[in-house]
């Protein structure tokens, strides 16, 4: 299991225990991907962008444009990663969480700022995840590699 794979794992956990239902991988509208996202009893949707390392977390320019997609948008890290880093200003500590997390679970070391999401993004990410996370399901129980699998 890699590390980023291991964090993942964590912060899903964690998502599951605060009533989340969390997926991994998730495709969104302005074609990037999402590595976490949950979703809540009432609709709230929480991403985490997961970072592996320092390099990972510097040489990544594009976590910003998630955060449309976000109520509230964590990073989750393993307990070795310089947290300093996450307090600089371009990190945006007053919108951003973070989470620590394991193979075991995780937890949360800052909370993020709730930001609704526009009520048309919402209704359209949330129906997309409920598809892809059906196909997924599908093709693990049946063997089918559905064409919902590849689309947002």
């Amino acid at each position: 299991m890699t590390q980023t794979d291991t964090i993942t794992r964590g912060a899903a956990r964690l998502l599951t225990e605060l009533g989340f239902a969390p997926l991994a991988e998730v495709p969104l509208t302005n074609g990037r991907r999402a590595d976490l996202v949950g979703i809540g009893r009432t609709g709230e949707l929480v991403v985490v962008e997961v970072k592996s390392g320092l390099q990972d977390f510097r040489s990544d320019n594009k976590w910003p444009e998630y955060l449309a997609y976000a109520d509230r948008f964590f990073f989750a890290v393993d307990r070795d990663f310089p947290f300093e880093v996450l307090d600089e200003e371009a990190s945006l500590p007053a919108r951003t969480g973070i989470i620590i997390a394991d193979r075991f679970g995780g937890d949360i070391v800052r909370e993020a700022a709730v930001h609704k999401v526009n009520a048309a993004r919402r209704k359209k990410l949330t129906l997309s995840i409920a598809r892809l996370g059906t196909s997924r399901l599908a093709a693990g129980l049946y063997g089918q590699v559905s064409s919902l699998m590849r689309s947002p």
